[in-house]
């Protein structure tokens, strides 16, 4: 379909510091599902606006609620690209299956969100490091009181600019694990974006950072042991002779990130290995000298050196100053295929045109 609305003149004035998710840009992208009607409705692209909705929908009750994160960046040529959007919305169709909520056509979504993107063009900043955050989302709208698979839902698709996740440079950042909550469970819904999630983290992310730590190291919810996944981002071990992340059993997001890491990694030759490591091992390895970097991954920061990691009593000194050197390399490697610097090798490049 063709976009509603034409684009107009805008003048658009972006403070130096964008703080993450405060401003947002003045279209959308919304569509509407029906069972009733036979399904998903025709799309459209709409002024910016608050929803209406009826104090008894879904998502209000019963969390049925799942949503996506990804960006369009400003490359040094002029040109606005994308990074792997397909899998992001197969992931968004992964959660709503997982939801009993409806999938949605991936190249229809993804010609949408190309005009919504190049209708609010404006507002991607030119400068580096810089970026147009998209939150796909969808709500259960059906209006009724009772546990069961809803019939009405709601996608939209909004548009933030932000700024670089780094602004004053590089700082490690120091994370805690814990065993006194958990996040998911194997054949929950770890594996799936959704509110519920992040909500259960929240009271443990509160009181870490009131022990001056960033964020949570999840450990698994059944022995407790292993380590899971950080609360934006997944982790990596790198030990002297392999580099070790949790593997997708169920339990913790599946990385668009993630995957490009070790990717990337494999074709530099390291032995990566997808397998459970122990916290154990972990300080183990800290206190043997073979522990080298632990980093994260993510939409948001692209990678992350861990500074210091704390358990209980016990405490991990690391990248205290500065980031490690693989990450660090990491992190030039994805950023520059994102913003047009080094060539893509992989085609993960999807240009907004």
């Amino acid at each position: 379909m063709e976009t509603t609305i034409n684009k107009r003149e805008q003048k658009v004035t972006l403070p130096e510091k964008l703080e993450f998710g405060r401003i947002f840009t003045p279209h959308m992208f919304e569509m509407d599902y029906d069972a009733e009607l036979g399904g998903w409705l025709e799309p459209k692209i709409t002024d910016f606006r608050d929803l209406v909705i009826h104090p008894a929908a879904m998502v209000l009750h019963y969390g049925l609620e799942i949503f996506e994160g990804l960006k369009a960046y400003r490359q040094v040529n002029g040109n606005i690209a994308l990074f792997r959007p397909e899998k992001n919305f197969e992931r968004f169709n992964h959660s709503a299956k997982r939801l009993s909520m409806p999938e949605v056509d991936i190249d229809l979504v993804l010609s949408e969100l190309k005009k919504l993107i190049k209708l609010d063009e404006d507002w991607i900043p030119h400068r580096d490091g810089y970026s147009l955050y998209i939150r796909p989302l969808m709500i259960g709208t059906e209006p009724v009181l009772g546990v069961r698979p809803g019939s009405k839902f709601k996608m939209l698709i909004i548009l933030s600019p932000v700024g670089p996740y780094y602004p004053e440079g590089f700082k490690p950042i120091p994370i805690m694990a814990t065993d006194k909550y958990v996040r998911a469970v194997r054949k929950g819904v770890g594996e799936c974006k959704t509110g519920g999630n992040y909500a259960a983290s929240l009271l443990a992310q509160k009181e870490a950072r009131e022990q001056g730590y960033s964020q949570v190291l999840w450990l698994d919810a059944i022995e407790q042991r292993y380590l899971e996944e950080v609360g934006t981002m997944n982790l990596f071990v790198r030990f002297k002779d392999e580099i070790a992340t949790a593997p997708l059993a169920g339990s913790i997001l599946p990385g668009i990130t993630r995957d490009s890491v070790i990717r990337i990694l494999k074709d530099w030759g390291y032995n990566v290995q997808e397998r459970r490591v122990s916290i154990d091992e972990l300080f183990d390895a800290a206190k043997e000298g073979s522990l080298l970097e632990v980093f994260g991954s993510g939409t948001a920061a692209v990678i992350s050196s861990v500074s210091r990691l704390k358990f209980h009593d016990d405490i991990i000194h690391l990248a205290e100053k500065d980031f490690g050197e693989l990450a660090m390399k990491l992190y030039h490697e994805i950023t520059g295929m994102q913003y047009g610097k080094i060539e893509d090798r992989y085609g993960w490049i999807d240009l907004v045109e």
